[in-house]
């Protein structure tokens, strides 16, 4: 089972997965910082100074200084940090989308198949060259 499942992890496509995943989860770190620390800031200031990771709703009715203190009580709704989520989210599938059409540009497009050269003789249903008028194998005359 050992001997397996050593040979199932040093499959190409296992270790090009894990690469995958490490990468994007650092990819993911980045956006996230990219988003919290130099998007929303001057996203926030524009529409009036506004903290969305401090946007909450208070469940119980009280009213609370921090969302901290409102998490504490057991009664917040922190839609902020889901809207951050939601930018994070948008912004990581654009930058995904935009590396594996990068990618896709890359790669070699299959060529185009190369025309057949021969055809099928219609009596005796051999292989016989495309320009032949008469098939080599039963001497048919073709058309």
């Amino acid at each position: 089972m050992l001997k397996e499942f050593k040979e199932f992890a040093m499959r190409g496509n296992v270790l090009d997965m894990a690469v995958g995943i490490i990468i994007g989860a650092a990819f993911g770190k980045i956006i996230t910082s990219f988003v919290e620390d130099v998007m929303m800031p001057p996203l926030g200031r524009l529409i009036g100074h506004v903290d969305f990771s401090n946007m909450f709703i208070s469940l119980n009715g009280q009213h609370y200084d921090s969302i901290e203190a409102a998490k504490k009580a057991g009664a917040a709704l922190s839609y902020g940090v889901f809207l951050n989520t939601i930018i994070n989210f948008l912004i990581i599938a654009f930058a995904v989308f935009l590396l594996v059409r990068m990618v896709n540009r890359w790669t070699t497009k299959p060529a185009a198949p190369a025309p057949p050269t021969t055809k099928d003789c219609p009596q005796c249903a051999m292989s016989i060259p495309i320009q032949a008028k008469r098939c080599g194998h039963c001497t048919a005359q073709l058309a």
